[in-house]
């Protein structure tokens, strides 16, 4: 897979974010082990956003990132699990 360079942006957090990590016991350094460990990434359907595919424990996880091309950070919007 061939990552754009603005993945390796500092992360940004959203609020909405910080809550649904509590809400899917999740913290901050899984959430970097997710993205280190991603497989592939598409574009969302909000535009601008993109869908990082992922695992955290063994289950398919996805991650919501926006780039702010301007601050250079890659904002993450929520992360979740997939259901299959």
């Amino acid at each position: 897979m061939d990552w754009p360079p603005r993945w390796e942006w500092e992360l940004e957090l959203t609020p909405h974010l910080e809550r649904r990590m509590e809400d899917r016991d999740f913290n901050e350094l899984d959430l970097r082990a997710m993205l280190h460990a991603a497989t592939s990434w598409r574009a969302d359907v909000v535009d601008g956003r993109f869908v990082i595919e992922t695992e955290h424990q063994r289950a398919p996880w996805e991650v919501i990132v926006e780039p702010d091309e301007v601050a250079h950070t890659l904002v993450v919007i929520t992360a979740y699990a997939v259901s299959r």
